[in-house]
């Protein structure tokens, strides 16, 4: 067997080369202008190299939009992809990736950010300028969110994206210093007996607020006329717990649930404030009418400034106030949504207070309008009990990752075909106790 001959060359001459040999050719190529050569540069399994012709070709001889000849071989213009990492926050999430590099032509004058609530897109961008790290706020808890990010030239012009990540946004809850987006912030104290945690923050005006520790209700206590309230409990043992609450309005309409963990010692007292419990969300319809107005409402913090996030799929967001009494009302327009399932949440705003995303509440966009159901059952509650508690939580827990049958489908809470961290998540925003 004789080696395939492969002479690499690109010649710029005007004069004919057919004399000089006849044109060598295999299955995959075929060189139409030939030099012979005696060389012995490179050779492989595939090919040899004889010789080069750098008296006529020279670096940057030829050149266009495209490519261009170096030493007489092709180049093209070419961008390193940014590897991504995303890490999810309360209604938010923070991206990061690793700088994109060019070369012949190709320069990264900046990113963007695409984002989407449905894997593969489509997705909606944004514009971030020349960084490498952004957070995307206003996003709804619970709910599986996926990013790309794209590499902008000085002309805008996409010249690479990276792969798809995804991240669910969530209250962690972890005591911390400072108020904002439910910056629950902790001191410490001597007690006399046992530990002792006190509890202050900001709900709806006389609302009823619901405590749970290690997801058991234990307390409850009612906020006064302008929505705040506390709660101590004490005689506890040393140890770690998981405090949760909840408040409910005057509709029967009930908030996320916020939770976070808490270790507390014998004879210390730990402070727990700085709480907000983001609205509660409420339709006057499970299907309206494209075209028609849709009726959100429910109710914050008297005088909060309130944000309703509707996604469908990208993302619209619409304010109104809520009224002395913490109840607020939008009037949504549905001409410019799309026909089908769409999800809507809000949260609110006092001085430089913020809470995060509520629950997220489902509407479908029809031809038809049809009346909210007083009765629907409450997102999570597996064995319709008027409750989402631990026994829904190990229903949940059986079917995770296996095939869906029967009871299975009515445990997918976000209807995506499986059970994952992201119906976990749904189950915990709307947890009873």
């Amino acid at each position: 067997m004789h080696k395939t001959v492969a002479v690499l060359l690109f010649l710029l001459l005007t004069v004919p080369f057919s004399a000089f040999a006849a044109d060598p050719s295999s299955a995959n190529y075929q060189i139409l202008t030939p030099v012979l050569s005696s060389g012995g540069y490179a050779t492989s399994t595939d090919f040899s190299l004889l010789g080069i012709l750098s008296p006529f070709i020279a670096n940057g001889a030829q050149s266009s939009a495209s490519f261009g000849v170096n030493s007489g071989f092709l180049t093209y213009p070419f961008v390193s992809t940014p590897v991504v990492s995303v890490t999810p926050g309360n209604a938010s999430a923070t991206l990061s990736w690793t700088t994109a590099n060019g070369s012949l032509g190709w320069n990264p004058s900046g990113y963007s950010i695409g984002q989407a609530i449905t894997a593969g897109g489509p997705y909606l961008f944004t514009n971030v300028g020349n960084v490498l790290t952004a957070t995307q706020s206003s996003l709804t808890n619970g709910i599986a969110y996926h990013f790309v990010v794209r590499v902008l030239d000085a002309f805008n012009n996409v010249i690479a994206t990276s792969s798809e990540v995804s991240a669910i946004p969530a209250v962690t809850g972890t005591p911390s210093g400072g108020g904002g987006s439910n910056g629950f912030s902790s001191t410490v104290t001597p007690a006399t007996t046992g530990a002792t945690v006190n509890f202050t923050g900001r709900a709806y005006p006389l609302s009823t607020v619901t405590f749970l520790k290690d997801a058991q209700v234990f307390a409850s206590t009612v906020a006064d006329s302008n929505a705040n309230f506390q709660l101590s409990l004490s005689g506890l043992s040393s140890g770690s717990y998981v405090f949760s609450l909840y408040a409910r309005d005057p509709e029967g309409n009930r908030s996320a649930l916020l939770s976070f963990p808490v270790s507390v010692t014998s004879g210390v007292t730990t402070s727990i404030g700085g709480i907000f419990i983001p609205p509660t969300i409420g339709v006057d319809k499970n299907e309206v009418k494209q075209g028609d107005n849709l009726v959100i409402f429910g109710q914050s913090s008297p005088k909060s400034a309130i944000t309703i996030s509707v996604h469908s799929p990208n993302p619209f967001f619409f304010q109104v106030q809520s009224d002395k009494n913490g109840a607020y009302l939008y009037n949504l327009d549905t001409s410019f949504l799309d026909i089908g399932e769409h999800i809507a949440a809000s949260k609110a705003a006092f001085d430089t207070e913020i809470s995060g995303f509520g629950s997220a509440i489902k509407f479908t966009v029809g031809n038809q309008n049809v009346a909210w159901a007083k009765n629907t059952k409450l997102i999570g509650d597996l064995n319709h009990d008027g409750r989402v508690n631990l026994i829904d939580f190990s229903i949940l827990t059986y079917w995770y990752k296996r095939p869906l049958t029967g009871a299975g489908l009515e445990a997918d809470l976000n209807g995506d075909g499986k059970i994952d961290l992201a119906d976990f998540s749904i189950m915990a925003a709307n947890w009873t106790g």
